[in-house]
């Protein structure tokens, strides 16, 4: 028990981080109404939370250079909990959105990277290998039985329990249990602390991340309802453009520091090495497959099957069971199986998975088939977990841990971001463009209909249940013919839309395959990462 305390306490923290974002997700319309708010700013403060993250994961992986992990750890902890106390006691939507989407998020770039490094400096060998499968495992549990728990305590008692428990297992249990981890070894700081490699990584991965989780309401191409265009189109694509220079430019600026002797945010030499490069590419697609998935599947359990959260959970529970035992399970066969095989299989389940998950979903439900897809989807994604840590660290010394683990959380947040945005823009603008098209084939859609129809689908179409449309149709005094013509085409759409984003997601997913090449084709069970 005393070997394995470390990995269990960094689990625990990690569990921590990754609930509290699905328990937003699931709670948001209680949230709504609780505070006073609108849909739209909760919308806000979860893409915030997603930016704080995303922009500033290497600045907290520099800062756990220079004040050591374990130190990081305990203080991205407080900071986290105090997060957690003001948002489970927020009296409106401000207190929740700086305790939420600053505090938390502030707190978590500190963490999430020490989490790595410290599983490195207290592992080694098949250890180290056991240990990343247990926090994978634990991530994908936590993700996947989030809804299941957030929906639980949402229903029975208030969201603002679960936070209010965060705060309380980081203060009574994490932070005591702190000193049983060992602080790994750095190098002595060589220079100043860089500051504009942070300004600059943080306003690439900002730009990019919110253009892309903007892009289902402000459209990809075609401008929907952007708050400004770029010669008659859409402002995403050019912003992420902006981002993608500001990103070189901070690359060119890590190389410009580390020619003069200084500290970089992060070594750019790293990205060089070629099992890195392939591990943390595969590390943004797994992303992407369960951001993307989560997103889509809420909406489809909850808008058409007509669940509630708990329900929604139970649903999903097959995937979580399935992610964390398979997690468990790849990590011992990495002691005979090599990464790069076990990577592409998971890859490989899961996009097959997904493809299950297309067929069944339909307005009827299809139980058994949709259980079977939960299961393949988490058993794919739950060996490409295993792996992705120990490949990522043990690409290089101990000592540039931190450095990675700032990667591996940028790129994470990242591919959830792609996920979420691309998924999502997928499924809003195909909702709309296919709801135009079955009502213009119902006979009882007249052409005053369509035409009103497409006015008000101009600037989008949000995910409802039919039963919400059909209220709304009603009471703006169509008659019942016309009624039940807006309504089916409404529900055929949705479930059309909701395939082609699942879609979306099977195609990255087999597409994924291509990046893992480089990774490592000897089992590594047994190997740590190379001495300096």
């Amino acid at each position: 028990m005393r070997k394995w305390l470390p990995i269990l306490v960094l689990g625990l923290g990690q569990f921590v981080m990754v609930l509290d974002g699905t328990v937003m997700n699931v709670s948001i319309t209680t949230v709504v109404g609780d505070l006073g708010t609108t849909v739209s700013a909760m919308q806000l403060a979860i893409a915030t939370f997603t930016l704080t993250m995303a922009g500033f994961m290497l600045a907290g992986a520099g800062i756990g250079d220079r004040l050591g992990r374990r130190r990081t750890f305990v203080i991205g902890g407080i900071i986290y909990a105090i997060g957690s106390l003001t948002t489970a006691l927020a009296p409106g939507f401000t207190a929740l959105f700086v305790g939420w989407s600053i505090i938390e998020g502030l707190g978590a770039v500190l963490v999430i990277p020490a989490i790595a490094a410290l599983a490195a400096s207290n592992y080694e060998g098949r250890d180290r290998a056991l240990a990343y499968g247990i926090l994978g495992g634990i991530a994908g549990a936590a993700a996947a039985a989030g809804p299941l728990i957030g929906g639980w305590v949402t229903t029975e008692f208030s969201w603002r329990w679960v936070f209010a428990a965060e705060t309380i297992i980081i203060v009574a249990i994490i932070l005591p249990l702190t000193p049983t981890i060992r602080d790994g070894r750095r190098e002595p700081a060589r220079g100043r602390f860089d500051f504009m490699g942070v300004v600059l990584s943080a306003a690439s991965m900002i730009l990019i991340v919110l253009a892309l989780v903007s892009a289902s309401t402000w459209g990809i191409i075609r401008p929907i309802n952007p708050p400004f265009e770029v010669f008659g189109f859409s402002p995403v694509i050019p912003i992420v453009l902006i981002g993608v220079l500001v990103g070189w430019a901070f690359f060119g600026w890590e190389r410009r520091v580390s020619r003069r002797g200084g500290a970089p945010l992060v070594g750019t030499d790293l990205l060089g090495i070629r099992s890195l490069r392939a591990g943390l590419g595969s590390q943004m697609v797994l992303y992407f497959v369960i951001a993307g998935t989560f997103f889509v599947l809420p909406l489809y359990l909850q808008t058409v099957l007509g669940l509630d959260a708990f329900e929604s959970g139970l649903r999903m529970l097959p995937m979580s069971i399935a992610i964390f035992v398979m997690a468990l399970a790849g990590a011992r066969l990495s002691a005979k199986i090599s990464p790069r095989t076990l990577i592409q299989c998971g890859l490989g389940l899961g996009a097959g998975g997904v493809l299950l998950l297309l067929g069944s979903v339909q307005a009827d439900a299809r139980g058994t088939l949709f259980a079977i897809a939960m299961a393949v989807i988490g058993t794919g994604l739950g060996l490409a977990v295993s792996q992705i840590g120990n490949v990522n660290l043990s690409a290089a010394d101990e000592s540039r841990s931190s450095e990675i683990g700032g990667l591996q959380g940028t790129t994470q947040n990242l591919g959830s971001s792609l996920g979420v945005a691309i998924a999502g823009s997928v499924l809003f603008i195909g909702l709309a463009a296919a709801f135009n098209v079955n009502l213009a084939q119902d006979p009882a859609a007249d052409k005053n209909l369509q035409n009103a129809a497409r006015q008000a689908t101009a600037s989008g179409v949000q995910v409802v249940s039919g039963e919400q449309v059909e209220v709304a149709v009603t009471d703006a005094g169509l008659p019942p013919a016309k009624v039940d013509a807006v309504v089916n085409a409404y529900e055929t759409s949705k479930i059309q839309a909701l395939r082609a984003a699942l879609g979306i997601v099977f195609v990255v997913g087999l597409l994924g395959l291509l990046v893992t090449g480089g990774l490592p084709s000897a089992p590594m069970g047994g190997r740590g990462p190379p001495s300096a």
